[in-house]
């Protein structure tokens, strides 16, 4: 009688336990808005690690929320007409990237595209990052972060580094007067003037380039 008793009683503190997880949990993906990406790391201060995979599967499980991949999921948006919707990429990576001080910064393909440069949307979305490097497939569509050098990540989040990740990967000889000119379209007053001060991190090429695209703020200015 005694050996049932104790099992009984530590299946209801257990039981407790998995249920107070599950609130937590709950009003951590309640606390954000619709569209947000996270993985299990965001929540690892609310208990283990089995406690709080087991949470995110029955919320899943449930269609509360979406597993997007292996240790990736979101609480998804819907719109009236269009259904569920898919999470942006930078949300994707920024979740990827977990709770870690990291920076990133889009690259390739993706920083062309996002600058107006490029009208191809890559299948493959590359962030460069201090922090470690990391790949997950979600449907068609591959995060990549790549973890790169200090020089690398001295302009992430500025638009100096989304120039220099496009123009680099551009290249040189594909960089014609038609491609400044659409840069160019896209830069306001702020942005030139910070294309100025980050030319010591770009490749000589690049930086005559910024140069030339933060000199006319100045021009325009006298």
């Amino acid at each position: 009688m005694t050996q049932i008793r104790i099992h009984i009683c530590v299946k209801n503190i257990m039981g407790k336990h998995s249920q107070g997880i599950d609130k937590k949990t709950i009003s951590r993906i309640f606390g954000h808005r619709k569209g947000w990406v996270f993985t299990p790391a965001h929540f690892s201060d609310l208990g283990s690690r089995d406690s709080v995979a087991s949470a995110l599967k029955r919320y899943s499980q449930s269609g509360l929320i979406r597993q997007l991949a292996r240790g990736l999921y979101d609480y998804p948006r819907t719109d009236p007409e269009l259904g569920v919707l898919a999470p942006s990429s930078d949300t994707i990576a920024k979740a990827l990237a977990g709770r870690d001080v990291v920076r990133l910064q889009p690259s390739g393909a993706y920083a062309a595209n996002l600058l107006g440069l490029s009208t191809q949307i890559p299948m493959k979305i590359v962030y460069l990052t201090d922090g470690r490097s990391r790949t997950v497939q979600i449907g068609k569509k591959q995060i990549i972060l790549k973890r790169t050098t200090p020089r690398n990540m001295a302009t992430a989040g500025r638009i100096s580094g989304l120039v220099i990740q496009a123009l680099k990967h551009l290249s040189q000889k594909h960089v014609d007067e038609e491609v400044i000119v659409r840069l160019d379209r896209r830069l306001n007053a702020d942005d030139r003037k910070q294309l100025l001060k980050d030319v010591r991190f770009a490749p000589t090429w690049i930086a005559d380039i910024m140069r030339r695209l933060g000199k006319k703020e100045e021009t325009e200015i006298t």
